[in-house]
């Protein structure tokens, strides 16, 4: 598969996460999408519950099933809204993003017409605190 095709693969499988969210409080589901370093891609939806905010991001789904599935770094991610400029993280999930990630590591903001921005984890969460601070 070309670059191309294969990012519209990751697209229509985050968009796919997203269709299965569970917000019926906010109203804005999300869908993430984790590439791991060896190709393997790992999907997560928001799912809230009642006693709101208690419920869980799209972002830290994706991080739960890679790690379930035995991998640690993050080659690149995607996450999906439906503004049309793509949302970004919460503040909770860059962090966790970054946890798994390195400071250059895309990440790429969606609608559902598409890719609508990447950055990189850097530009994500300036001056981040990672791992490597407690050694």
């Amino acid at each position: 598969m070309t670059d191309e095709t294969t990012e519209l693969v990751y697209v229509s499988a985050v968009k796919q996460a997203m269709a299965k969210a569970y917000a019926p409080y906010s109203k804005y589901p999300v869908g993430a999408l984790i590439v791991a370093e060896n190709g393997h891609t790992f999907a997560g939806c928001n799912v809230e519950n009642a006693s709101y905010p208690e419920g869980h991001c799209a972002e830290t789904a994706a991080i739960a099933a890679m790690v379930l599935a035995g991998h640690q770094r993050i080659q690149k991610i995607y996450i999906m809204s439906q503004d049309q400029q793509g949302a970004t993280p919460c503040g909770g999930c860059r962090q966790r993003i970054r946890e798994f990630a390195g400071s250059s590591t895309p990440v790429i903001l969606c609608s559902p017409a598409g890719v609508q921005q990447r950055l990189s984890v850097s530009e994500l969460l300036p001056h981040a605190f990672g791992p490597e601070f407690l050694s």
